[in-house]
């Protein structure tokens, strides 16, 4: 199946098949591992926002899950890609950066050199933090600083946050257990002792492949963006996958989707009465380069405004962002309130009852 140019396609029925996809509609995805493995990667710089956004792909679990994940290293955080902190499966990681790692240490050589960060610094930072977590150890990041420190290596001026970036991204560190709300750092080869290892070629066709499966309808464009991959290499290893995927046509584009998602247009595609409340930084919204499948130009300022980078929360109803979301406080049983883009047009009573029991959901994953 290829090239499927279908009138009933509309922008939420695009929003609801990604909707799918993502594994955001009944019944979900089994587990928080699973979740994540299927997601590919996902975006996790905002910690509190990842945890929550892996327990809406896993119903029925809750924060101390997604956290017990991270602590077990069934679940990692690192940078495999565009310099943001994002949760993959841990086998993942190191072809991931094996991937993306050169071209993003390119892209960033004048800072470093801002910083006066040179590749000998890089080597005594690893060789001081090795010496300090090999054997099982582990470190905060303000821990990891004062070894920088002593060392001779400043850390002020994000000069230490770039020495860690790279640290990770070489595959010599890795964040590893919580400690509260932060994560320790550890030997990557002893937290990670199994890693996948792909070709690039190969690596990039199963990126790609897995993108779509899990984040379709996309388009090529999307995938690139998403990983930072030239498109030329991105073009050039999805000819060996494309034959496992759909490609849908919708309004002068070319998008492509698992075949099992593709199949949900034979009998109607669910979700046209659901409403989800996302965190911040969620994939549906942020995982695209092109985000108006799901969120209106005109709203897209509501939901990061100023172009500040910092995307707030958002309330999505029959996959299309129509708001934000917010709670009241942070006392024990306090509410979730919308705040809807057109105050002209309050939830109905049915959309209402469905907000109700997403926020229910919410605060039965927080444990409140």
């Amino acid at each position: 199946m290829s090239g499927l140019a279908l009138k009933r396609l509309s922008p939420r029925i695009m929003g609801r098949l990604r909707l799918a996809s993502q594994g955001l509609l009944a019944p979900g995805l089994s587990s928080v591992p699973e979740a994540v493995r299927w997601m590919t990667a996902m975006q996790a710089q905002d910690l509190q926002a990842a945890l929550w956004a892996v327990g809406l792909r896993a119903p029925g679990s809750g924060l101390a899950d997604v956290r017990s994940a991270l602590d077990s290293g069934a679940v990692v955080r690192s940078w495999p890609m565009r310099g943001t902190l994002h949760l993959v499966a841990p086998e993942d990681l190191g072809w991931m950066l094996n991937l993306t790692a050169e071209r993003l240490t390119k892209g960033i050589a004048s800072r470093h050199r801002e910083l006066d960060i040179t590749w000998t610094d890089i080597e005594n930072c690893r060789g001081v933090a090795l010496e300090r977590v090999s054997g099982g150890g582990s470190l905060s990041r303000s821990g990891l600083f004062e070894v920088f420190e002593a060392a001779g290596q400043p850390t002020t001026g994000q000069r230490g946050i770039h020495i860690l970036g790279t640290l990770c991204r070489h595959g010599w560190l890795v964040q590893g257990p919580l400690a509260g709300n932060q994560q320790l750092l550890v030997a990557f080869d002893e937290w990670i002792p199994v890693s996948r290892k792909l070709g690039r070629e190969e690596g990039i066709a199963e990126f790609a492949l897995r993108y779509f499966r899990s984040h379709g309808p996309a388009t090529l464009r999307d995938f690139a963006w998403w990983t930072q991959i030239p498109f030329t290499e991105v073009r050039a290893a999805f000819e060996g996958v494309k034959d496992q995927l759909v490609e849908l046509e919708f309004e002068g584009l070319n998008y492509w989707v698992s075949p099992e998602t593709a199949s949900l247009l034979d009998g109607g595609v669910p979700g046209q009465r659901s409403v989800l409340l996302l965190p911040g930084f969620d994939e549906l919204v942020l995982g695209y380069q092109d985000r108006s499948l799901v969120l209106a130009p005109e709203h897209a300022n509501r939901i990061v405004p100023g172009g500040n980078g910092v995307f707030k929360r958002t309330v999505v109803a029959g996959g299309e962002v129509i708001g934000t979301w917010a709670r009241e406080g942070t006392r024990p049983g306090a509410g979730v309130v919308p705040e809807l883009f057109d105050d002209g047009r309050p939830l109905g009573p049915a959309a209402q009852a469905a907000f109700t029991r997403a926020a229910q959901r919410y605060l039965a994953f927080l444990g409140a």
